[in-house]
Protein backbone atom coordinates (compact mmCIF):
# COMPACT_ATOMS: atom_id res chain seq x y z
CA UNK A 1 0.00 0.00 0.00
CA UNK A 2 1.27 3.60 -1.35
CA UNK A 3 0.69 6.37 0.84
CA UNK A 4 0.52 10.38 -1.30
CA UNK A 5 -0.25 13.73 0.73
CA UNK A 6 -1.98 15.93 -1.68
CA UNK A 7 -1.79 19.68 -1.25
CA UNK A 8 -4.36 20.00 1.48
CA UNK A 9 -2.64 17.54 3.54
CA UNK A 10 -4.56 14.41 2.91
CA UNK A 11 -3.38 11.21 2.66
CA UNK A 12 -4.81 9.32 0.22
CA UNK A 13 -3.93 5.23 -0.42
CA UNK A 14 -3.17 3.59 -3.28
CA UNK A 15 -2.92 -0.21 -3.27
CA UNK A 16 -1.59 -0.49 -7.41
CA UNK A 17 -0.90 2.14 -9.88
CA UNK A 18 -4.05 3.68 -10.90
CA UNK A 19 -5.86 2.35 -13.59
CA UNK A 20 -9.13 4.07 -14.16
CA UNK A 21 -8.78 7.49 -12.64
CA UNK A 22 -11.22 10.46 -13.54
CA UNK A 23 -9.72 13.90 -13.24
CA UNK A 24 -11.96 17.19 -12.30
CA UNK A 25 -9.34 19.76 -13.76
CA UNK A 26 -9.05 20.78 -17.32
CA UNK A 27 -5.30 21.56 -16.93
CA UNK A 28 -4.57 18.42 -15.12
CA UNK A 29 -6.44 16.24 -17.50
CA UNK A 30 -3.72 17.86 -19.99
CA UNK A 31 -1.18 16.46 -17.99
CA UNK A 32 -2.23 13.14 -17.73
CA UNK A 33 -2.70 13.39 -21.54
CA UNK A 34 1.19 14.78 -21.88
CA UNK A 35 2.10 11.72 -19.45
CA UNK A 36 0.74 8.47 -21.60
CA UNK A 37 -2.43 7.88 -19.93
CA UNK A 38 -4.98 7.57 -22.31
CA UNK A 39 -5.64 3.84 -21.57
CA UNK A 40 -6.15 4.91 -17.75
CA UNK A 41 -7.87 8.12 -17.94
CA UNK A 42 -11.75 7.26 -17.93
CA UNK A 43 -13.39 10.47 -17.06
CA UNK A 44 -13.41 13.80 -17.27
CA UNK A 45 -14.96 17.18 -17.18
CA UNK A 46 -17.22 19.14 -20.10
CA UNK A 47 -14.40 21.80 -19.71
CA UNK A 48 -11.38 19.61 -19.86
CA UNK A 49 -11.11 20.44 -23.70
CA UNK A 50 -7.35 19.37 -24.29
CA UNK A 51 -6.65 17.00 -25.60
CA UNK A 52 -9.53 17.54 -28.77
CA UNK A 53 -9.70 13.32 -28.58
CA UNK A 54 -10.07 13.23 -25.38
CA UNK A 55 -12.87 15.54 -25.34
CA UNK A 56 -14.61 14.16 -28.26
CA UNK A 57 -14.20 10.06 -26.47
CA UNK A 58 -14.19 10.37 -22.78
CA UNK A 59 -16.69 9.93 -20.71
CA UNK A 60 -17.88 13.13 -19.40
CA UNK A 61 -18.96 13.80 -15.34
CA UNK A 62 -20.55 17.16 -15.73
CA UNK A 63 -18.86 20.59 -14.97
CA UNK A 64 -16.19 20.70 -12.68
CA UNK A 65 -18.26 22.39 -10.21
CA UNK A 66 -21.53 20.32 -11.20
CA UNK A 67 -19.62 16.72 -10.96
CA UNK A 68 -22.58 14.18 -11.80
CA UNK A 69 -21.52 11.53 -8.56
CA UNK A 70 -23.37 8.63 -9.94
CA UNK A 71 -21.94 8.90 -13.18
CA UNK A 72 -18.42 8.89 -11.20
CA UNK A 73 -19.77 5.92 -9.13
CA UNK A 74 -20.36 4.30 -12.54
CA UNK A 75 -17.05 4.60 -13.91
CA UNK A 76 -15.80 2.76 -10.91
CA UNK A 77 -12.22 4.57 -10.58
CA UNK A 78 -9.35 3.86 -8.52
CA UNK A 79 -8.23 7.66 -8.44
CA UNK A 80 -10.15 11.05 -8.49
CA UNK A 81 -7.76 14.10 -9.35
CA UNK A 82 -9.50 17.43 -8.10
CA UNK A 83 -9.18 21.34 -7.13
CA UNK A 84 -9.28 22.88 -4.51
CA UNK A 85 -10.21 26.29 -6.40
CA UNK A 86 -12.21 24.48 -9.61
CA UNK A 87 -14.14 21.76 -7.70
CA UNK A 88 -16.60 22.31 -4.93
CA UNK A 89 -15.49 21.26 -1.18
CA UNK A 90 -18.58 19.26 -0.80
CA UNK A 91 -18.57 17.25 -3.98
CA UNK A 92 -15.02 16.56 -3.48
CA UNK A 93 -16.28 14.85 0.32
CA UNK A 94 -18.85 12.75 -1.42
CA UNK A 95 -16.56 11.60 -3.73
CA UNK A 96 -13.83 10.41 -1.57
CA UNK A 97 -17.10 7.27 -0.68
CA UNK A 98 -16.55 6.08 -4.12
CA UNK A 99 -12.31 6.21 -4.61
CA UNK A 100 -9.67 7.66 -3.33
CA UNK A 101 -9.75 11.48 -4.12
CA UNK A 102 -5.88 13.80 -4.36
CA UNK A 103 -6.90 17.35 -4.40
CA UNK A 104 -4.14 20.33 -5.67
CA UNK A 105 -3.82 23.38 -4.02
CA UNK A 106 -2.03 25.88 -6.83
CA UNK A 107 -1.10 29.61 -6.61
CA UNK A 108 2.53 29.72 -7.68
CA UNK A 109 4.57 27.57 -10.08
CA UNK A 110 6.31 26.28 -7.51
CA UNK A 111 3.35 24.65 -6.07
CA UNK A 112 2.33 23.88 -9.52
CA UNK A 113 5.29 22.00 -10.47
CA UNK A 114 4.95 20.22 -6.66
CA UNK A 115 1.56 18.90 -7.93
CA UNK A 116 3.03 17.20 -11.25
CA UNK A 117 5.94 15.89 -9.50
CA UNK A 118 3.12 14.08 -6.71
CA UNK A 119 0.53 12.99 -9.92
CA UNK A 120 3.87 11.66 -11.77
CA UNK A 121 4.60 9.46 -8.73
CA UNK A 122 1.12 8.30 -8.28
CA UNK A 123 0.82 6.90 -11.57
CA UNK A 124 4.69 6.06 -11.63
CA UNK A 125 5.39 8.30 -14.34
CA UNK A 126 7.98 10.26 -12.16
CA UNK A 127 11.22 9.81 -15.10
CA UNK A 128 8.53 11.86 -17.90
CA UNK A 129 7.33 14.37 -15.18
CA UNK A 130 10.80 15.21 -14.01
CA UNK A 131 11.85 16.61 -18.19
CA UNK A 132 8.83 18.39 -18.13
CA UNK A 133 9.24 20.27 -14.81
CA UNK A 134 13.24 20.65 -15.79
CA UNK A 135 11.90 22.18 -19.20
CA UNK A 136 9.26 24.38 -17.46
CA UNK A 137 11.91 25.87 -15.12
CA UNK A 138 13.96 26.59 -17.83
CA UNK A 139 11.67 28.11 -19.85
CA UNK A 140 10.82 30.26 -16.98
CA UNK A 141 15.08 30.96 -15.99
CA UNK A 142 14.72 32.42 -19.79
CA UNK A 143 11.58 34.31 -19.35
CA UNK A 144 13.27 35.99 -15.67
CA UNK A 145 16.39 37.34 -17.68
CA UNK A 146 13.76 38.56 -20.44
CA UNK A 147 12.35 40.37 -18.12
CA UNK A 148 15.28 41.74 -16.10
CA UNK A 149 16.72 43.14 -19.69
CA UNK A 150 13.23 45.38 -20.29
CA UNK A 151 12.95 48.37 -19.14
CA UNK A 152 9.09 48.78 -19.28
CA UNK A 153 7.36 47.55 -15.63
CA UNK A 154 3.45 48.20 -16.29
CA UNK A 155 0.98 48.81 -13.67
CA UNK A 156 -1.65 45.94 -15.54
CA UNK A 157 -4.62 44.57 -14.02
CA UNK A 158 -6.50 41.55 -15.73
CA UNK A 159 -10.21 40.75 -16.27
CA UNK A 160 -11.31 37.18 -16.00
CA UNK A 161 -15.29 37.98 -16.61
CA UNK A 162 -17.99 40.55 -17.58
CA UNK A 163 -20.93 41.63 -16.24
CA UNK A 164 -19.51 42.15 -13.65
CA UNK A 165 -15.98 42.73 -14.29
CA UNK A 166 -14.15 40.99 -12.31
CA UNK A 167 -10.21 41.02 -11.47
CA UNK A 168 -7.56 38.66 -10.00
CA UNK A 169 -5.88 39.56 -6.39
CA UNK A 170 -2.39 38.62 -5.43
CA UNK A 171 -3.31 35.39 -4.02
CA UNK A 172 -3.89 33.61 -7.45
CA UNK A 173 -1.58 31.80 -9.91
CA UNK A 174 -2.49 34.28 -12.18
CA UNK A 175 -1.11 36.98 -10.31
CA UNK A 176 2.20 34.74 -10.15
CA UNK A 177 2.29 34.46 -13.83
CA UNK A 178 2.10 38.34 -13.96
CA UNK A 179 4.97 39.08 -12.17
CA UNK A 180 7.23 36.11 -14.01
CA UNK A 181 5.94 38.50 -16.57
CA UNK A 182 7.02 41.99 -14.78
CA UNK A 183 3.79 43.73 -14.98
CA UNK A 184 2.76 45.32 -11.43
CA UNK A 185 -1.27 43.49 -10.60
CA UNK A 186 -2.83 46.62 -9.35
CA UNK A 187 -5.29 44.56 -7.62
CA UNK A 188 -2.28 43.35 -6.05
CA UNK A 189 -3.23 43.99 -2.34
CA UNK A 190 -7.10 41.99 -2.76
CA UNK A 191 -7.72 38.54 -2.46
CA UNK A 192 -8.94 36.17 -5.43
CA UNK A 193 -11.18 37.21 -7.62
CA UNK A 194 -12.51 40.79 -6.79
CA UNK A 195 -15.44 42.73 -8.93
CA UNK A 196 -14.19 45.84 -10.23
CA UNK A 197 -15.45 48.96 -11.50
CA UNK A 198 -14.11 50.99 -14.55
CA UNK A 199 -13.60 53.75 -12.33
CA UNK A 200 -11.33 51.65 -10.00
CA UNK A 201 -9.55 50.50 -13.26
CA UNK A 202 -9.12 54.44 -13.61
CA UNK A 203 -8.18 55.49 -10.09
CA UNK A 204 -5.09 52.96 -9.74
CA UNK A 205 -2.96 54.06 -12.71
CA UNK A 206 -3.28 51.14 -14.87
CA UNK A 207 -1.17 51.30 -18.02
CA UNK A 208 -2.31 48.01 -19.15
CA UNK A 209 -5.53 46.28 -18.61
CA UNK A 210 -5.19 42.22 -20.03
CA UNK A 211 -8.39 40.70 -21.21
CA UNK A 212 -8.55 37.13 -20.76
CA UNK A 213 -10.27 34.54 -23.69
CA UNK A 214 -11.06 32.47 -20.56
CA UNK A 215 -13.40 31.79 -18.52
CA UNK A 216 -15.23 34.96 -19.76
CA UNK A 217 -14.08 34.58 -23.60
CA UNK A 218 -13.35 38.53 -24.24
CA UNK A 219 -12.80 39.40 -28.01
CA UNK A 220 -11.97 42.48 -29.77
CA UNK A 221 -15.33 44.44 -29.54
CA UNK A 222 -14.52 44.09 -25.45
CA UNK A 223 -10.79 46.00 -26.71
CA UNK A 224 -12.65 48.42 -28.09
CA UNK A 225 -15.37 49.59 -25.87
CA UNK A 226 -12.71 49.22 -23.11
CA UNK A 227 -10.37 51.69 -24.85
CA UNK A 228 -13.09 54.36 -25.50
CA UNK A 229 -13.25 54.08 -21.58
CA UNK A 230 -9.33 54.21 -20.48
CA UNK A 231 -7.92 56.22 -23.12
CA UNK A 232 -4.78 56.21 -20.93
CA UNK A 233 -4.87 52.06 -20.20
CA UNK A 234 -3.56 49.74 -23.13
CA UNK A 235 -5.98 47.22 -23.08
CA UNK A 236 -5.71 43.73 -24.89
CA UNK A 237 -6.74 40.36 -25.70
CA UNK A 238 -4.49 37.53 -23.72
CA UNK A 239 -4.88 33.71 -24.13
CA UNK A 240 -5.74 32.80 -20.47
CA UNK A 241 -4.78 29.19 -20.98
CA UNK A 242 -1.21 30.42 -20.53
CA UNK A 243 -2.37 32.59 -17.61
CA UNK A 244 -4.23 30.22 -15.59
CA UNK A 245 -3.32 26.68 -16.70
CA UNK A 246 -1.24 25.86 -13.65
CA UNK A 247 0.14 21.98 -15.74
CA UNK A 248 1.82 20.61 -18.71
CA UNK A 249 0.88 23.72 -21.11
CA UNK A 250 3.31 25.61 -18.77
CA UNK A 251 5.82 24.39 -20.98
CA UNK A 252 4.36 26.88 -23.74
CA UNK A 253 3.83 29.52 -21.49
CA UNK A 254 7.24 31.57 -20.86
CA UNK A 255 7.68 31.54 -25.23
CA UNK A 256 4.11 33.35 -25.17
CA UNK A 257 4.68 35.49 -22.41
CA UNK A 258 8.33 36.92 -24.48
CA UNK A 259 6.19 37.07 -27.52
CA UNK A 260 3.64 39.23 -25.60
CA UNK A 261 6.22 41.07 -23.65
CA UNK A 262 7.68 41.85 -27.35
CA UNK A 263 4.26 42.99 -28.77
CA UNK A 264 3.73 45.65 -25.97
CA UNK A 265 7.11 46.70 -25.79
CA UNK A 266 6.59 48.33 -29.26
CA UNK A 267 3.56 49.92 -28.55
CA UNK A 268 4.60 51.97 -26.11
Amino acid sequence: MRQFKDQLGNIIQLDKTPERIVSLVPSQTELLFDLGLAEAVIGITKFCIHPEQWFRTKTRIGGTKTVDLEKVKQLQPDLIIANKEENVKEQIEALQSIAPVWTSDINTLEEALEMMKCVGEMVEKVDRVDKLNQLIEQGFSDLSQHVNHSTIQLKTAYLIWKDPYMTVGGDTFINDMMKRCGFHNVFGDQLRYPEVEINSIKSSGCELLLLSSEPYPFKEKHVKELQKQLPNTKVLLVDGEMFSWYSSRLQHAPTYFKHLLVQIDSSV
